[in-house]
């Protein structure tokens, strides 16, 4: 899920990501965004910290309640040290300032997803070994 109000970003990252053979949804306000992953699941959110309806922040907050295990990536043009504490304090997963490269944006997702599958597994090992135990 790609979350910005500037629609090149979207439709640049869309592109990006497709390339590489992603599946992507955009939206352009917060309110959209947390739509769309009430109804859908999502692995990873790019998130801009400037929407037109809600600062990047809340979305954060909601996206914890919704879908914990989603990996949440803020793009900021709008950087500050205290907002990437804040970010990170609040759930994020990483944290990017534009301008983000191409190279820059994958080598994110890319880690961001494998983090990912890693604690899947390491969560699904964990309930089996403990399963094993009990038999």
């Amino acid at each position: 899920m790609i979350i910005d109000d500037d629609r090149g970003i979207l439709e640049g990252f869309k592109l990006i990501l497709e390339r590489k053979g992603y599946l992507t949804d955009t939206a352009e306000t917060g309110s959209e965004a947390i739509e769309k992953v009430q109804s859908n699941y999502f692995n990873l959110a790019l998130i801009d910290t400037k929407l037109p309806d809600m600062d990047g922040t809340a979305l954060l907050s909601e996206f914890n309640q919704l879908n914990p295990e989603m990996k949440k990536i803020i793009i900021t043009g709008f950087s500050t040290r205290e907002n990437a504490i804040l970010c990170l304090n609040l759930g994020a997963d990483a944290y990017l300032e534009k301008p983000v490269t191409p190279g820059k944006l994958l080598e994110f997702v890319t880690a961001k997803l494998a983090e990912q599958e890693y604690e899947i597994k390491y969560h699904e090992d964990t309930v089996n070994k403990l399963l094993q135990s009990r038999k």
